[in-house]
């Protein structure tokens, strides 16, 4: 018998940029540059994991398909526009390439999983450990009837695996070897149902493959974005789109929870879930890019999300509209590459941000010039919104970063209450909707005058973080982008010198300066990537087009090998950081292409 833990078998997990995204529209799964799934969820983004090796080691679960013999190369790529990856793997002795995919077009939660012999004879093995609840529970695994495959059930769930060889048990895992010789293949399906139901039916895996590529392939083809980097916008497009949730048009942040924006940090947070803000902002790239079906689905989800009261309204909630995301601490994994807490839910869920109204105002207004059908409720639930934002403007909030050292009258999210008011009122004129023109029109102007008075200090010639702070924030670029002061205004000029004087390093820009501890946690993190764009987007805006190409193109040269971004960078370890891939930072770049490009709707 082989050495099931021999030396090929690493104990942590890769760096996170040597991840690769799979995706059902539903759920998703991490795929190592060494064929080992690391991560998967199921049913639901937001599930508790079968395979946690991302934030622990694989005794957290994983499944890997390997050759016995040491690697001397990996290679991947998507096949064109789709979310289907192919690896390929080569030894001394051959070639073979892995593919992986999850079917868009089934019914289950499924991932296949293709070895095909390319040149030579490689020895191959499956590793298989499944482990429910973030790696904690074993299951109890039976033979399938009649085919080869095994049942794995604990407690609500169960994992089929079906195989076109024969699979043993060692030590707790599922395991098989098996040689690989030219056109060769070898197939393997996991599927996920209920525990109480019957083993779903075996699937049709050629002809899914064909499908799942035809329906991604016709989806990207809808992009009306043809410029200079059509390439990285339309991966971008993909991932966005991989991380609806089609059910019922949720849109999540990331597929991952606490991926640490400091490495061995205790800035790890759960990004499963579905942000106001980022859910609007993505839909003005997918909107922007000729995606309109999204939009709309987007929008019955947020009229069942927030449902019948404004005062109510949070900023951020589960797929289907749940509110309750209390977070906790999962004590058995010890974190990626031992970042802890491992936290699941997110207690930002009971914050305050203004910001949410004028992104939503914003998406709303790119809808409607976009020519996208509205209901008359779209336009009641922003009139209701807004309304329920005349009596909040003036409080302090928690700010987009979501700071936990306590609420603040942040600027960034004054001038977004302030554009949630601009967008209504043009849209009032230019839409001939009804509302209160002129109440609406005196708060705006108020909402300016008080920014301008309190939100820029003097002294440092700057917009500032909040009233009464002499420290700056990246979040402030967005002041000219929205049209708050046109970009040639004096004092837009010198914030933005002052944001590249206190905030750029390494070439790339830091959110704010960690060090003042407004955020409550005391540590440092990386750069964060989406505020890197807007820097590029400001220097467009100001006429800088070198200067933004040059920006653009060294962001785009830190995407991994296929095209995928975390949330942030550290320049100096030249590593990915943050939960990943980060919806955020791939709008950011939709975004910036499109602007760059001359291509942008507004």
């Amino acid at each position: 018998m082989r050495q099931l833990l021999n030396s090929s078998f690493r104990s942590l997990p890769l760096p996170i940029a040597d991840y690769a995204l799979i995706g059902n529209c539903r759920t998703a799964a991490l795929i190592g540059k060494d064929c080992s799934i690391d991560w998967l969820c199921v049913p639901r983004f937001d599930s508790a994991a079968c395979l946690s090796a991302l934030l622990g080691t694989i005794d957290h679960g994983c499944w890997k398909l390997e050759p016995e013999e040491a690697l001397i190369s990996t290679s991947r790529q998507y096949c064109g526009d789709t979310l289907i990856l192919e690896t390929r793997l080569t030894t001394g002795s051959g070639e073979v390439v892995v593919t992986d995919c999850m079917p868009k077009l089934d019914g289950h939660t499924s991932i296949i999983r293709r070895v095909k012999g390319v040149r030579g004879r490689v020895r191959m093995r499956f590793f298989l450990r499944l482990r429910f609840d973030y790696g904690f529970t074993v299951p109890w695994v039976t033979r399938l009837h009649d085919e080869e495959g095994i049942r794995a059930i604990a407690g609500p769930d169960q994992v089929i695996i079906r195989s076109s060889i024969p699979l043993q048990s060692e030590e707790l895992n599922t395991v098989a070897y098996f040689e690989m010789a030219e056109q060769e293949e070898e197939t393997f399906v996991l599927q996920h149902a209920a525990s109480h139901l019957p083993v779903p039916d075996r699937l049709d895996v050629d002809a899914l493959l064909n499908e799942t590529q035809e329906w991604w392939e016709a989806w990207s083809a809808q992009c009306t974005y043809h410029g200079p980097w059509r390439e990285a916008v339309m991966r971008s497009l993909i991932v966005l789109k991989a991380l609806t949730y089609s059910p019922t048009g949720g849109i999540v942040a990331a597929p991952t929870t606490s991926l640490p924006e400091d490495l061995g940090g205790i800035r790890n947070w759960d990004y499963r879930y579905c942000w106001l803000r980022d859910a609007a902002l993505t839909l003005s790239a997918l909107i922007s890019c000729g995606y309109h079906e999204e939009a709309q689905a987007w929008n019955d989800w947020l009229h069942r999300s927030i449902a019948g009261d404004a005062a109510q309204t949070q900023i951020m909630y589960g797929v289907s509209g749940e509110r309750m995301l209390r977070e906790w601490s999962v004590e058995n994994l010890p974190g990626y590459h031992n970042a802890k807490p491992v936290r699941i839910g997110n207690a930002a869920s009971d914050q305050i941000q203004l910001d949410i109204y004028g992104v939503m105002a914003h998406v709303a207004q790119l809808g409607r010039n976009a020519g996208l059908s509205r209901s008359h409720s779209s336009w009641a639930l922003q009139t209701n919104l807004l309304n329920r934002l005349e009596l909040k403007w003036r409080d302090p909030d928690h700010g987009i970063w979501e700071v936990r050292g306590g609420t603040r009258q942040f600027v960034h999210s004054k001038v977004m209450a302030w554009l949630a008011f601009d967008c209504a009122l043009k849209d009032m004129v230019r839409y001939n909707l009804s509302g209160p023109y002129e109440r609406w029109q005196e708060i705006r102007e108020a909402l300016h005058n008080d920014i301008c008075s309190y939100g820029f200090n003097v002294g440092i010639g700057s917009f500032v973080q909040y009233y009464g702070s002499d420290g700056v924030d990246a979040s402030l670029l967005i002041l000219p982008l929205v049209g708050f002061l046109p970009i040639s205004d004096p004092r837009i000029q010198s914030t933005i010198k002052v944001i590249e004087k206190k905030l750029l390093s390494g070439g790339l820009i830091r959110r704010y300066e960690t060090e003042d501890n407004v955020d409550g946690l005391n540590s440092e993190e990386g750069a964060f990537l989406a505020c890197s764009f807007w820097l590029a987007d400001v220097y467009a805006l100001d006429g800088r087009k070198e200067a933004a190409n040059a920006l653009f193109e060294r962001l785009l040269a830190l995407r991994n090998d296929v095209g995928l971004l975390a949330e942030e960078y550290d320049a100096h370890q030249k590593v990915q950081l943050g939960n990943f891939p980060q919806g955020f930072s791939h709008l950011a770049l939709i975004h910036t292409a499109l602007l760059l490009s001359g291509e942008l709707q507004e």
